[in-house]
Order: C-alpha cells, then sequence, then structure tokens
C-alpha cells in the first residue's frame, strides 16, 4: 500500500519585481522625488527616504498652495465667495515656521510679507475665477500609482483635475494648474514634459481610457502693466511627444540604477531652494547612515 504523501507547505509567490523592488529605499517614484533627487541627493534623501518635512517652504509656493485649494473646491461645486475663503484661510493657518521669509526677520516684516502673500493670492485666484476654464470635470486632486512596464519601482502622481477631451470622444485630459510670478516660454519646457508623463500613466490606469493631452494653465499672480491677460494655456499633446517619453524612460531607468548601488549623499550648496539646508545637514553628517 503506497504511503500518502504529505503536502508541502505553499509558499506565496513572490515576483520578481517586487522582490528587486525592497533593495531601493523608496517604494515609488514621483515627478518632485525624481526632480528632487536629480536636484539635490542629500535633501532628497531626507524628505523622501528619511520623511522629515520640516524644510520652510518660501512664499510662492504657500500662495500656489492656497490657490490649488481653492480651484479643488471649486470645481468640486462650491461657490467662487467660499472657494476663495477657503483657500484664504489655509494661507493664514501656516504657521511662521514654516515659510521662508528670507531677509524678513522681524516681526514687523514677517507681517509685512504676510501681508504681500494674501494680497498675491487673492489678486491670483481672482484673475482666474474672474472667467475660469470650463471643463466637464471627472476628478479632482486624483492621486494615482502606476506600474510601468520595465521599470521595478512604480511612479505616483496627483492630477488636479481629470477632464472629458473635448473634440475626441472617449478620450480625457488632464489639467495642471500653476500660479506664477512670469509666464514660462513654452510646453516643451523638460519639467512640463516629464510632469505630463507622469500623470500620463496614473491617470491611464486609473481610468482606463486614451489619455490625450496635458493642459498646463499658468495663472500670473501680479497685474500685467501692459493690460494683457493674466493667464495663459500650453497644451502637450501625447502623441507628438514619443521622443520625451524615450528620454523619461531612459531618465528614470538610470535614476533607479544610480538609487540602488551603494552610495554617498551629498549636497548640493548650488540648489537654489535646498542648498544651503541640504550643506548643514551634511556638516551635521546626517543622512549619510551614522
Amino acid at each position: 500500500m503506497a504511503g500518502k504523501r504529505t503536502k508541502k507547505p505553499v509558499k506565496k509567490a513572490v515576483t520578481k519585481k517586487a522582490s528587486q523592488a525592497k533593495k531601493y529605499p523608496i517604494a515609488y517614484w514621483s515627478h518632485s522625488s525624481l526632480m528632487s533627487f536629480l536636484r539635490n541627493p542629500l535633501a532628497w534623501y531626507k524628505r523622501y527616504v528619511d520623511k522629515i518635512y520640516d524644510t520652510p517652504r518660501g512664499p510662492a509656493s504657500i500662495v500656489g498652495s492656497a490657490g490649488h485649494l481653492a480651484l479643488e473646491h471649486f470645481y468640486s461645486g462650491v461657490a467662487k465667495e467660499t472657494a476663495i475663503h477657503i483657500g484664504l484661510q489655509y494661507l493664514r493657518g501656516v504657521p511662521d515656521f514654516e515659510i521662508q521669509f528670507g531677509v524678513a526677520k522681524t516681526a514687523k516684516a514677517k507681517k509685512a510679507k504676510r501681508e504681500s502673500m494674501e494680497r498675491e493670492y487673492l489678486q491670483a485666484i481672482g484673475y482666474y475665477l474672474a472667467k475660469p476654464p470650463r471643463h466637464t470635470v471627472l476628478g479632482i486632486e486624483v492621486k494615482g500609482l502606476a506600474h510601468v512596464e520595465g521599470h521595478v519601482l512604480p511612479i505616483k502622481a496627483i492630477s488636479d483635475l481629470v477632464v472629458e477631451s473635448k473634440g475626441t470622444p472617449g478620450a480625457v485630459d488632464i489639467v495642471d494648474h500653476k500660479f506664477v510670478d512670469s509666464f514660462s516660454k513654452g510646453a516643451d519646457k523638460p519639467l512640463f514634459l516629464m510632469q505630463a508623463i507622469f500623470n500620463y500613466y496614473t491617470v491611464s490606469e486609473l481610468f482606463g481610457r486614451p489619455v490625450r493631452r496635458f493642459i498646463v494653465i499658468e495663472c500670473k499672480k501680479r497685474k500685467n502693466a501692459d493690460g494683457k491677460p493674466q493667464m495663459r494655456r500650453y497644451t502637450i499633446e501625447y502623441a507628438d511627444v514619443a521622443d520625451a517619453f524615450e528620454v523619461f524612460h531612459r531618465l528614470l531607468h538610470d535614476a533607479t540604477i544610480e538609487l540602488g548601488r551603494e552610495r554617498m549623499y551629498l549636497p548640493n550648496p548650488s540648489d537654489m531652494f535646498e542648498g544651503e539646508h541640504s550643506f548643514d545637514l551634511y556638516r551635521l553628517r546626517l543622512g549619510d547612515g551614522e
């Protein structure tokens, strides 16, 4: 009589990609993470690996966040005045220690800077909402994670708006808002293209529909002296930027290889945003594993 076969315990299958991903200090790439890694590795390490978020933000960044919050509520169906108030309350609620005041050191100077930030915000959001672009909105502040073929780490992106693409039934467009001091020179700038492709993959995976365009709407915070429009629109047709996709894949691949090797994270003192801070981190020997 043949003996009974004992069943071997079943082990959960671990995909090759998941196994490889364990050796990296981050779980995914985002556009901001990749740009930070290229610009200032030590500042990147602190924020995206150690997850320490105590670096003060510049006034322009905070004004932009207030504007985004107002538009998020406006496109959710909130009245203009209420949306503007929500953004203003956010702006007023940011504590002083989170703001990079620059040369404004005294309490009086900081108060004046805050008042200037409020004026900029109210002016900019007023320009935008005076005649807001009309969309058939499918999603607001859409967060997505996508696994892109050929890459070990997934990518993550947040899209301000996902909307029906006008003139192309079944397709969608991605809308990104930027509050700026001056208009960009064109939609072909590398930062726009890289951000557009991050959002392309995440929206494609989330919505399962063709993604046709990435539309950047810039709103100038200060009034144009010549009376020209305060808003400018840049459109990236994904079908027309195949070369940008090639650069994206190569850059993501090479950055991931660089991330996977043993390395020291060094500061970039010439970084206009975080150079001084990253140099202080290095001087204090933070972020090098010690």
